[in-house]
């Protein structure tokens, strides 16, 4: 199984819900572009939230110093992304990628996150958190992922229960949530570790 984590935009839990899903499958997990915090990256946060040591972490195929989107980090450190050097990893394993941002944040002139989707052949996580306008930000996500025939996974929702809009991203996209991050004072290998106890995908 590979799994795309995406986001509905920045900060929304694609972290914490890559854990989740690393510790529950025992895959690994890749990064393929990091922009900013390469001394604490998100492959850095996971692995210390993971107890399992079936997990492998992949090497990013870009590593970018500043935390902007990946076309201005890369412009910055006088680079350029280009998409056919997003190979995916190999491993005979589950695997788990996270995606920068959401689905159009932009990897040069030309290429958006979304693009590397199709390359690697997964199935797409769509995470949710809520807040005013998160509806329409996650019916986005999905309308695009479906026009271009992409499948999706499910959705995670990030946040305390909110019936109204978890009630109607689920029945007007037809997509089915696959759990909920609840808001906890901290994530730890324990916490991480309880929610993956309680999933099946």
């Amino acid at each position: 199984m590979r799994l795309f984590v995406t986001g509905i935009g920045t900060e929304v839990g694609k972290t914490i819900a890559s854990s989740i899903l690393v510790e529950a499958l025992k895959a690994d997990y890749w990064k393929p572009i990091q922009a900013g915090e390469l001394d604490n990256s998100d492959t850095i946060k996971v692995h210390n939230l993971i107890s399992n040591t079936t997990s492998k972490f992949h090497k990013e195929a870009y590593q970018l110093n500043a935390p902007m989107s990946p076309h201005a980090a890369a412009e910055r450190d006088r680079i350029s992304i280009e998409l056919n050097k997003i190979t995916t990893p190999t491993t005979d394993n589950h695997l788990i990628i996270e995606g920068a941002g959401g689905l159009l944040v932009p990897l040069n002139n030309e290429d958006c996150i979304i693009d590397i989707i199709p390359k690697i052949n997964a199935e797409v996580v769509i995470v949710s958190r809520h807040y005013l306008g998160s509806i329409n930000h996650t019916l986005m996500t999905i309308q695009i992922l479906k026009d271009l025939n992409i499948p999706i996974k499910g959705i995670i929702f990030s946040g305390n229960e909110n019936k109204d809009t978890e009630n109607i991203i689920v029945k007007m996209s037809g997509i089915k949530m696959l759990f909920r991050i609840n808001e906890e004072k901290y994530f730890d290998k324990e916490i991480i570790k309880k929610y993956a106890q309680q999933i099946t995908l």
